[in-house]
């Protein structure tokens, strides 16, 4: 079994000089850096953790990289069949429940991709490739609910 390490550096940026003296004396902003790429990443936490709604929030990375790493699966299952794409968007949603002590896990997330192929008899294929995209998709697999596909396949 192929093996493949991955490295991030998270750094909390938010010390107003008190550091975490109390919930409301810190802020909650993060960047994450990535060895060779050329921007940061400037997190911060979801507006209901008083956190700031301008930069990206943990809940909305894990979301967009279920959606991207399927893209990916997606976008090589249709080359390798024959299929051209010529537009690929997906619009996901997710739901986090929160439990009484703050905890929380994602019980739902649903892909809604909208795919354009350069021709119509590709459409029946295209749209089924999904499923399978789903299978081969490294992180949807690392996830312990169902991801929901609602596709729609045009002509471009």
């Amino acid at each position: 079994m192929k093996k493949h390490q991955y490295k991030t550096a998270l750094e909390w940026t938010g010390n107003k000089g008190h550091g975490t003296a109390n919930y409301r004396s810190y802020d909650r902003n993060y960047t994450v850096h990535v060895d060779g790429k050329a921007h940061p990443i400037m997190g911060f936490s979801d507006p209901s953790f008083l956190g700031d709604a301008s930069r990206y929030n943990p809940e909305e990375l894990f979301l967009s990289s279920i959606a991207s790493c399927h893209m990916l699966w997606y976008l090589h299952l249709c080359a390798i069949n024959r299929i051209t794409v010529t537009e690929y968007l997906d619009k996901a949603t997710g739901v986090m429940s929160e439990d009484e002590n703050g905890g929380g896990r994602f019980i739902a997330v649903t892909l809604n991709p909208q795919v354009k192929v350069k021709d119509a008899k590709m459409i029946a294929k295209a749209t089924e490739l999904h499923e399978e995209a789903n299978t081969m998709c490294f992180i949807a697999n690392s996830c312990n609910f169902k991801i929901g596909h609602v596709p729609k396949t045009t002509v471009h």
